[in-house]
């Protein structure tokens, strides 16, 4: 065995380290690193088996075309693939203006080329038409952090001080399935003696391990905070010492929230006054305390205000800037959640955190691309705004997706799927030809995370270091090498380099004085093994583990409380929708499953997606454990197989969002979206079930109505 690569796993937003090297045999070995903090040398399964895709025989290893509507793809040159998108690219603004070309990006990406695509969306398209699926997965609660504590970091201090927290109440969230690893930090604060409460619609893995769960009606989690901050301010349980010192506007809070009275809340959430009242004061008393949300929070059309209400219930306690073991903080889900939204992805933003709007932060990015503030484009739509305008005059008529299948990963996907049908040009960036690359005009093979080199932020907002353990298959090039072809055709290549390395110096110059400040985090540190968390904004600063111990991040270094109520749901349960669905992930798989669904190991363990349905539930409808089951909500039905569990509310049913086809959940979603953070209601809407004719599935899984010719291995 030769000397191992020291790396990281390229799922979770934990970014586990790795070791991988390549055998005598040829083939590729992961092992845990157990000098990473993080880790500490455990895996999950799905970090465990990440090598089985590397030499995978569904790789992509050249571009695909296809030359006509209803014609198959087929293999086609470098060149030939390129010049067809510039060639389209410069149609479609001649004719339809800038704006007609799109980017949309992905969590994944790291951050030099999340930084990269946002450049090349302004730089070399002039275009403002770009988002990226993280609007999808931390939208709310990012929306939520900037408005009380002036910045977004998920956890605005180290994943070590978790196990600080005498008291730890985790919402919407359930680490034991989605990140494993995680699961340490929880455990090592329980053997000491720390006290663990989940909120959650379901018994999840996380919750079978904590003291007390409360198990809500769905989207109900702003009552939930709200009912409990009642109780704090009734029992006198507020640090008022706290509040005068370091927070504004709480009495507007106090005055909201007197209309949640325990009785009111028990009846909306279903959890009992004496379950609430403990809640609170076990939080209150407690040494050290911490709140932790996640998408079960996050994923409403009221996304932005159920994770503000939590805010405001820590902020009333005195948690945020308390010290180590204390706080709020969102855990962030994907592989580079963090560092991926703060560099330029979002349709508002330039690198840092910067604001497209503010015309001193046009001046600064401006100068370090080297164009004038004026070539820069003003803010584009958010993610679902961008897919339901395609291929219409007023939206995007060529895009270019890169790591990303929102075919399956956006809400009311049919509409999307629609929407992508219906685009002059569809480009798809990827290693495998996922159902949103089957649906392609061109489709342009890359490099996989351990053929490349780049960083990425964790949820702490630690800096990584991916590096390159393996060469790519001949015929692959890297997102950063494809994004500088098209600027060439576009007369802007100058202004992209394919270095990671000089893309991430860059980038660190563009953040520079930003609220996301890397510039100080260089890559000598970083290859000397320095743990650096952002902001550092010199080589000689020691970076922020730790925020907000001496003020937050607003202008007079105060928190804002923000006053929320609940409002009204979009969709409300009736007599032909009368149960509630509620998506989330499977701990065999991860987003839409292009990736581990194609793993023989995770489809062994989870070959297909399961709704899980009370007893009580199934009897009701006459449906068996394992019989197939149809779900239908106002935008359309899916087939899954039935998993009765008591560990979920009678009321509620529960799909996994990994699977295409007729197994696809997010072809029932609802596309609401909040008003503030633009993210869709993936978490909630009313569903109705019913027993399906077993002859109606086909194993979760289904072609394209695009065809494929017959690739090469």
């Amino acid at each position: 065995m030769v000397t191992p690569t020291a790396t990281h796993c390229p799922y979770c937003s934990l970014q586990c380290g790795i070791d991988l090297a390549r055998g005598p045999e040829g083939t590729v070995e992961v092992t845990g690193r157990v000098d990473f903090p993080v880790n500490r040398g455990g895996l999950c399964v799905k970090g465990a088996t990440s090598a089985e895709l590397l030499d995978h025989p569904e790789r992509l290893t050249t571009p695909l075309v296809r030359d006509a509507p209803g014609a198959p793809l087929r293999p086609a040159s470098w060149d030939a693939a390129l010049d067809r998108i510039a060639s389209e690219i410069g149609r479609a603004q001649r004719r339809y203006g800038p704006d007609s070309v799109g980017c949309f990006g992905g969590g994944g990406l790291t951050n030099e080329k999340a930084y990269q695509l946002g450049k090349f969306a302004r730089v070399a398209l002039g275009s403002s038409a770009i988002d990226y699926n993280g609007r999808f997965c931390m939208s709310s609660a990012a929306a939520a952090g900037t408005r009380a504590f002036g910045l977004d970091r998920g956890l605005p201090f180290p994943l070590a001080d978790i196990p600080l927290a005498d008291v730890v109440l985790l919402v919407g969230a359930n680490p034991a399935d989605t990140m494993p690893p995680a699961m340490r930090f929880f455990e090592e604060g329980r053997e000491r003696g720390a006290r663990h409460i989940v909120v959650d619609p379901r018994r999840t893995a996380t919750a079978e391990l904590v003291h007390r769960h409360l198990q809500p009606v769905p989207n109900t989690d702003l009552s939930l905070a709200n009912g409990m901050l009642h109780i704090a301010i009734r029992d006198g349980l507020v640090d008022e010492a706290y509040l005068a010192r370091r927070t504004v506007g709480f009495e507007a809070v106090r005055r909201i929230v007197r209309a949640d009275w325990p009785d009111r809340v028990e009846r909306t959430t279903g959890i009992p006054v004496a379950q609430l009242t403990e809640t609170v004061h076990e939080l209150a008393a407690a040494r050290t305390a911490m709140i932790l949300t996640a998408r079960g929070v996050e994923q409403h059309a009221d996304g932005t205000d159920s994770a503000q209400a939590w805010i405001n219930l820590a902020l009333a306690l005195g948690l945020p800037g308390r010290g180590p073991g204390s706080g709020w903080g969102t855990v962030t889900g994907q592989g580079n959640g963090q560092g991926g939204r703060e560099h330029g992805q979002k349709a508002d933003q330039l690198p840092g955190y910067r604001k497209l709007a503010d015309p001193g932060d046009r001046a600064h990015v401006a100068s370090v691309w080297g164009v004038h503030p004026d070539e820069l484009p003003g803010p584009g739509v958010s993610a679902y705004e961008l897919l339901d305008r395609l291929g219409t005059d007023a939206g995007v008529r060529v895009l270019l997706v890169a790591a990303s299948n929102p075919a399956v990963s956006a809400p009311n996907a049919r509409h999307v799927i629609d929407r992508l049908d219906s685009l002059d040009l569809l480009v798809v960036t990827d290693f495998f030809l996922s159902e949103t690359a089957e649906r392609a005009d061109v489709v342009l093979p890359t490099t996989q995370w351990a053929e490349e080199d780049g960083t990425l932020t964790n949820p702490e907002g630690r800096v990584l270091v991916r590096r390159k353990a393996v060469e790519p298959p001949a015929g692959v090039r890297g997102d950063l090498e494809i994004l500088r072809a098209l600027a060439d055709r576009l007369g802007r290549g100058k202004f992209f380099s394919t270095d990671p390395w000089e893309v991430y110096a860059e980038l660190g110059r563009a953040s520079s004085g930003g609220i996301a400040d890397y510039a100080g985090i260089t890559r000598d540190r970083l290859i000397a093994g320095e743990e650096l968390f952002w902001p550092c904004p010199d080589p000689n600063h020691p970076g922020t583990p730790r925020m907000f111990l001496e003020s937050f991040a607003t202008e007079d270094g105060r928190a804002r409380f923000v006053p929320v109520t609940p409002r009204p749901a979009t969709e409300r349960p009736d007599a032909d929708y009368p149960y509630l669905l509620t998506t989330g992930r499977n701990r065999g798989h991860y987003q839409s499953g292009t990736q581990t669904r194609r793993s023989p190991s995770l489809r062994a363990a989870a070959p297909d997606a399961c709704a899980e349905l009370h007893p009580e539930l199934a009897r009701a409808i006459g449906v068996a454990d394992g019989q197939p089951v149809r779900l239908r909500t106002r935008r359309g039905s899916a087939v899954m197989r039935a998993r009765l569990t008591p560990a979920i509310r009678a009321d509620t049913v529960f799909a996994p969002f990994h699977w295409s086809g007729p197994a696809s959940a997010n072809l029932l979603t609802s596309d609401a979206l909040d008003p503030i953070s633009r993210m869709p209601e993936f978490k909630t809407c009313p569903v109705a079930v019913e027993p399906a004719d077993s002859g109606s599935r086909d194993g979760g899984e289904r072609r394209s109505q695009h065809s494929v010719a017959q690739l090469p291995a």
